[in-house]
């Protein structure tokens, strides 16, 4: 029931198996962009057993790349027989319109999430697939998808106070803001705003807005919470956002090895 609840308020990983070009390079891109937790994963066996770790997690199977029919067939009734595997949703992408492979996934192997059709009308294959991945409450209750990041993960924040930086490490970060600490503590006052601050995501230098939402103590650390104004520009979000897909699937590749 933990584990549950725990889904219900961080939402599901949605994996593509066997991603062709385009569902690598644009689909998960495009979902990305509207905050949901996608990787890409290219070999089953190895899927199939990252999956008994996040059990509540939603599959969308290639069937068009990676193995002949009959093979991608039984993988997905093995998945969907597993006792273990009884939460995770399987949905079909097809390079071609088949009628037949329509009417067998959906009527007589019964996938819940769908048959999508990968057409070149990127928009059009986005609308469904966000379609069927809210009737899955893919998201749960988040709005936003978070990376928590780890110290050498080269996610550092400056902020310009009196004339001069304080540097500090980001913890944390979404599209909404970020958590950090700071090798000095700047005490900074709750709801003050920030309107230089400069953050490092890896290699990218993004300057934003924020205003000092509160602070809590980890052991030692002072750790602060920083919300970005509505003065954050699209394009730095997006690239937040892309960071994120980034850190967490070379995470989640480690889980593949």
């Amino acid at each position: 029931m933990a584990e549950n609840n725990n889904t219900e308020a961080l939402g599901r990983r949605i994996f593509f198996l066997h991603p062709s070009a385009y569902i690598q390079n644009q689909i998960t891109s495009e979902l990305g962009q509207e905050e949901f937790e996608t990787y890409t994963a290219k070999d089953e066996n190895k899927l199939r057993r990252v999956l008994r770790k996040f059990p509540d997690s939603i599959v969308f199977a290639n069937i068009s790349d990676g193995m002949k029919e009959n093979a991608w067939e039984e993988w997905i009734k093995k998945v969907m027989s597993d006792e273990e595997l009884s939460r995770v949703d399987i949905g079909i992408l097809s390079a071609t319109e088949d009628d037949n492979l329509k009417q067998k996934y959906l009527e007589q192997v019964k996938v819940r999430c769908g048959f999508t059709v990968l057409k070149p009308e990127l928009q059009v294959v986005i609308r469904q697939l966000v379609g069927l991945l809210n009737a899955a409450n893919a998201k749960g209750r988040r709005k936003y998808v978070r990376a928590v990041v780890d110290t050498g993960s080269n996610t550092t924040v400056n902020i310009s106070m009196n004339g001069m930086f304080i540097k500090g490490t980001v913890k944390d970060v979404s599209t909404v803001g970020f958590s950090c600490t700071f090798d000095q503590d700047p005490d900074l006052v709750k709801n003050s705003l920030l309107p230089d601050i400069q953050i490092r995501l890896a290699t990218q230098l993004l300057k934003v807005e924020g205003i000092v939402f509160g602070s809590r103590m980890d052991g030692k650390d002072k750790i602060y919470v920083i919300i970005l104004t509505q003065r954050t520009s699209p394009d730095v979000r997006t690239r937040i956002r892309k960071f994120i897909q980034f850190f967490l699937q070379s995470r989640m590749d480690a889980e593949f090895k």
